[in-house]
Protein backbone atom coordinates (compact mmCIF):
# COMPACT_ATOMS: atom_id res chain seq x y z
CA UNK A 1 0.00 0.00 0.00
CA UNK A 2 1.44 3.36 -1.17
CA UNK A 3 1.02 6.35 1.50
CA UNK A 4 0.93 9.53 -0.40
CA UNK A 5 2.72 12.98 0.71
CA UNK A 6 -1.01 14.09 1.46
CA UNK A 7 -1.52 11.31 3.99
CA UNK A 8 1.33 11.89 5.92
CA UNK A 9 0.43 15.41 5.49
CA UNK A 10 -2.96 14.56 7.61
CA UNK A 11 -1.05 12.17 9.99
CA UNK A 12 1.46 15.06 11.48
CA UNK A 13 -1.59 17.53 11.60
CA UNK A 14 -2.04 15.32 14.74
CA UNK A 15 1.11 16.54 16.49
CA UNK A 16 1.45 19.62 17.62
CA UNK A 17 5.46 19.55 18.44
CA UNK A 18 6.58 17.90 15.28
CA UNK A 19 7.00 20.39 11.97
CA UNK A 20 6.44 18.19 8.85
CA UNK A 21 7.09 19.35 5.43
CA UNK A 22 7.72 18.36 1.82
CA UNK A 23 9.39 20.60 -0.80
CA UNK A 24 9.81 20.39 -4.88
CA UNK A 25 13.11 20.23 -6.73
CA UNK A 26 13.66 24.29 -6.03
CA UNK A 27 12.99 24.20 -2.53
CA UNK A 28 9.13 24.89 -2.26
CA UNK A 29 6.72 24.38 -0.23
CA UNK A 30 4.66 21.29 -1.66
CA UNK A 31 3.07 20.09 1.70
CA UNK A 32 3.29 21.10 5.62
CA UNK A 33 1.07 19.85 8.23
CA UNK A 34 -0.49 21.73 10.20
CA UNK A 35 2.04 22.90 12.91
CA UNK A 36 4.21 24.65 10.92
CA UNK A 37 0.91 26.55 9.24
CA UNK A 38 0.36 27.64 12.97
CA UNK A 39 3.82 28.82 13.92
CA UNK A 40 4.27 30.74 10.55
CA UNK A 41 0.62 32.46 11.33
CA UNK A 42 -0.91 31.23 8.07
CA UNK A 43 -4.39 29.92 7.83
CA UNK A 44 -4.33 27.51 5.00
CA UNK A 45 -1.82 25.12 3.45
CA UNK A 46 -2.46 27.30 -0.20
CA UNK A 47 -0.49 30.31 2.19
CA UNK A 48 2.70 28.26 1.86
CA UNK A 49 2.40 25.97 -1.62
CA UNK A 50 4.99 27.34 -4.08
CA UNK A 51 6.69 29.57 -1.46
CA UNK A 52 10.64 28.68 0.06
CA UNK A 53 11.35 29.27 3.44
CA UNK A 54 12.80 33.13 3.00
CA UNK A 55 9.55 33.93 2.19
CA UNK A 56 7.85 33.24 4.97
CA UNK A 57 10.39 32.80 8.18
CA UNK A 58 12.49 36.09 9.50
CA UNK A 59 15.59 36.91 7.69
CA UNK A 60 17.86 34.89 9.54
CA UNK A 61 16.17 31.63 9.85
CA UNK A 62 14.71 31.64 5.77
CA UNK A 63 18.42 32.35 4.67
CA UNK A 64 19.56 29.30 7.06
CA UNK A 65 16.86 27.09 5.77
CA UNK A 66 17.24 27.54 2.51
CA UNK A 67 20.98 26.83 2.31
CA UNK A 68 20.48 23.62 4.28
CA UNK A 69 17.81 22.98 1.27
CA UNK A 70 20.30 23.58 -1.26
CA UNK A 71 22.50 21.29 0.54
CA UNK A 72 20.30 17.97 0.91
CA UNK A 73 18.40 18.97 -2.83
CA UNK A 74 22.23 18.10 -3.65
CA UNK A 75 22.30 14.52 -1.87
CA UNK A 76 23.37 15.91 1.62
CA UNK A 77 21.08 14.36 4.65
CA UNK A 78 20.86 16.02 7.54
CA UNK A 79 19.92 14.25 11.14
CA UNK A 80 19.06 15.83 14.18
CA UNK A 81 20.81 19.20 13.83
CA UNK A 82 20.09 20.91 16.77
CA UNK A 83 18.88 24.58 15.94
CA UNK A 84 16.55 27.34 17.16
CA UNK A 85 12.88 27.25 15.38
CA UNK A 86 9.33 29.35 16.02
CA UNK A 87 7.35 27.85 18.61
CA UNK A 88 3.48 28.85 18.72
CA UNK A 89 4.18 32.01 20.29
CA UNK A 90 6.48 33.11 17.41
CA UNK A 91 9.47 33.05 20.27
CA UNK A 92 12.52 31.08 19.31
CA UNK A 93 12.44 27.20 20.74
CA UNK A 94 15.24 24.64 20.33
CA UNK A 95 14.28 21.92 17.79
CA UNK A 96 16.37 18.34 16.55
CA UNK A 97 16.31 18.84 12.48
CA UNK A 98 16.41 16.07 10.20
CA UNK A 99 16.04 16.39 6.47
CA UNK A 100 16.44 14.03 3.41
CA UNK A 101 16.34 13.96 -0.75
CA UNK A 102 13.14 12.43 -1.81
CA UNK A 103 14.19 10.41 -5.14
CA UNK A 104 12.38 9.13 -8.26
CA UNK A 105 14.06 6.82 -10.06
CA UNK A 106 16.94 7.33 -8.63
CA UNK A 107 16.98 11.39 -9.58
CA UNK A 108 16.53 13.59 -6.77
CA UNK A 109 13.10 15.23 -6.81
CA UNK A 110 12.30 17.29 -3.42
CA UNK A 111 13.50 16.55 -0.22
CA UNK A 112 11.34 15.73 2.95
CA UNK A 113 11.51 17.18 6.55
CA UNK A 114 11.22 17.07 10.08
CA UNK A 115 11.71 19.68 13.28
CA UNK A 116 11.29 18.09 17.02
CA UNK A 117 10.70 20.87 19.68
CA UNK A 118 13.10 19.34 22.31
CA UNK A 119 10.75 18.82 25.91
CA UNK A 120 11.31 19.00 28.92
CA UNK A 121 13.72 16.88 30.56
CA UNK A 122 11.87 13.10 32.02
CA UNK A 123 12.04 13.85 35.96
CA UNK A 124 10.93 10.27 36.33
CA UNK A 125 13.90 8.74 35.00
CA UNK A 126 15.72 6.98 37.56
CA UNK A 127 19.19 8.14 36.54
CA UNK A 128 17.73 11.92 36.43
CA UNK A 129 19.47 12.65 39.82
CA UNK A 130 22.70 11.46 38.59
CA UNK A 131 22.60 13.31 35.05
CA UNK A 132 21.56 16.65 36.85
CA UNK A 133 25.49 16.47 37.74
CA UNK A 134 26.05 16.77 34.23
CA UNK A 135 24.36 19.70 33.84
CA UNK A 136 25.41 21.23 36.67
CA UNK A 137 29.10 20.82 35.40
CA UNK A 138 28.42 22.19 31.76
CA UNK A 139 26.46 25.49 32.88
CA UNK A 140 29.30 26.13 35.13
CA UNK A 141 31.81 25.07 32.78
CA UNK A 142 31.29 25.79 29.17
CA UNK A 143 33.95 28.22 28.75
CA UNK A 144 36.11 25.67 29.41
CA UNK A 145 37.91 22.50 27.58
CA UNK A 146 35.20 19.54 28.68
CA UNK A 147 36.28 15.73 28.31
CA UNK A 148 32.94 13.78 27.82
CA UNK A 149 34.96 10.50 29.17
CA UNK A 150 36.06 12.65 32.28
CA UNK A 151 32.61 13.54 32.89
CA UNK A 152 31.17 9.81 32.38
CA UNK A 153 33.66 8.32 34.44
CA UNK A 154 32.87 11.01 37.27
CA UNK A 155 29.22 9.66 36.88
CA UNK A 156 30.65 5.97 36.90
CA UNK A 157 29.44 5.29 33.58
CA UNK A 158 31.04 4.63 30.06
CA UNK A 159 30.70 6.99 27.52
CA UNK A 160 28.04 5.10 25.69
CA UNK A 161 25.86 4.73 28.66
CA UNK A 162 26.10 8.26 29.32
CA UNK A 163 24.61 9.19 25.69
CA UNK A 164 22.12 7.05 25.82
CA UNK A 165 21.01 7.96 29.17
CA UNK A 166 21.54 11.74 28.06
CA UNK A 167 19.33 10.65 25.14
CA UNK A 168 16.43 9.29 27.11
CA UNK A 169 16.27 12.35 29.55
CA UNK A 170 17.35 15.25 27.88
CA UNK A 171 16.63 14.18 24.81
CA UNK A 172 20.01 15.50 23.53
CA UNK A 173 23.74 13.91 23.75
CA UNK A 174 26.07 15.83 26.33
CA UNK A 175 27.89 17.18 23.16
CA UNK A 176 24.83 18.62 22.30
CA UNK A 177 23.67 19.96 25.29
CA UNK A 178 27.21 21.75 25.81
CA UNK A 179 26.73 23.09 22.34
CA UNK A 180 23.07 24.69 23.84
CA UNK A 181 24.48 25.81 26.61
CA UNK A 182 27.36 27.88 24.80
CA UNK A 183 25.29 29.18 22.11
CA UNK A 184 22.99 30.45 24.93
CA UNK A 185 25.81 31.77 26.76
CA UNK A 186 27.09 33.78 23.63
CA UNK A 187 23.29 35.34 23.10
CA UNK A 188 23.06 36.53 26.16
CA UNK A 189 27.06 38.30 26.42
CA UNK A 190 25.53 39.64 22.86
CA UNK A 191 22.73 41.20 23.41
CA UNK A 192 24.66 42.80 27.00
CA UNK A 193 27.12 44.47 23.92
CA UNK A 194 30.68 42.19 24.77
CA UNK A 195 32.87 42.16 22.07
CA UNK A 196 32.52 39.27 19.41
CA UNK A 197 36.30 37.72 19.93
CA UNK A 198 36.00 38.11 23.84
CA UNK A 199 32.29 36.82 23.65
CA UNK A 200 33.88 34.05 21.62
CA UNK A 201 36.19 32.77 23.82
CA UNK A 202 34.24 33.17 26.83
CA UNK A 203 31.67 30.83 25.31
CA UNK A 204 34.08 28.17 25.50
CA UNK A 205 35.20 28.71 21.30
CA UNK A 206 38.44 29.20 21.00
CA UNK A 207 38.63 30.47 17.27
CA UNK A 208 36.09 33.22 16.58
CA UNK A 209 35.53 31.94 12.92
CA UNK A 210 34.24 28.46 14.21
CA UNK A 211 31.92 30.46 16.32
CA UNK A 212 30.54 32.24 13.99
CA UNK A 213 29.70 29.42 12.07
CA UNK A 214 28.46 27.73 14.21
CA UNK A 215 26.19 30.84 15.51
CA UNK A 216 24.95 31.06 12.67
CA UNK A 217 24.35 27.88 11.79
CA UNK A 218 22.10 27.47 14.89
CA UNK A 219 20.47 30.66 15.25
CA UNK A 220 20.40 31.56 12.13
CA UNK A 221 22.41 35.25 12.03
CA UNK A 222 25.98 36.13 12.06
CA UNK A 223 26.60 36.87 15.94
CA UNK A 224 27.31 40.46 14.72
CA UNK A 225 24.01 40.58 13.15
CA UNK A 226 22.26 39.07 16.18
CA UNK A 227 24.21 41.60 18.77
CA UNK A 228 22.81 44.37 16.41
CA UNK A 229 19.52 43.07 16.48
CA UNK A 230 18.87 42.36 20.04
CA UNK A 231 20.47 45.92 21.07
CA UNK A 232 17.99 47.60 18.94
CA UNK A 233 15.08 45.86 21.25
CA UNK A 234 14.57 43.25 18.01
CA UNK A 235 12.34 40.07 18.84
CA UNK A 236 14.78 37.59 18.06
CA UNK A 237 16.22 37.01 21.77
CA UNK A 238 17.27 34.04 23.64
CA UNK A 239 15.02 30.74 23.61
CA UNK A 240 12.19 30.98 26.38
CA UNK A 241 13.14 29.11 29.62
CA UNK A 242 9.59 27.52 29.21
CA UNK A 243 10.69 25.26 26.83
CA UNK A 244 14.14 24.70 28.05
CA UNK A 245 14.80 20.71 27.57
CA UNK A 246 16.83 21.12 30.89
CA UNK A 247 16.72 22.42 34.48
CA UNK A 248 16.83 26.05 34.90
CA UNK A 249 20.11 27.03 35.30
CA UNK A 250 21.03 28.59 39.00
CA UNK A 251 20.99 32.35 39.37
Amino acid sequence: MDISAHDLERLFDALPDVVFFVKDWAGRYSHANQTLLARLGLARREDLVGKRASDLFPAGLGSRYDLQDRKVLAGEIIRDELELHLFPNHAPGWCLSSKRPLRVHGEIRGLVGLSRDLGRPDLRHPDYGRLRRLVEHLETHYGEPTIIGDLARELRVSVSQLERLSRRVFHLTPGQLLGQIRIEAAMRHLALGGRIAQVALASGFGDQSAFARKFKAQVGLTPRAYQTLARSGGSWSLPDTGHQNRPVRPR
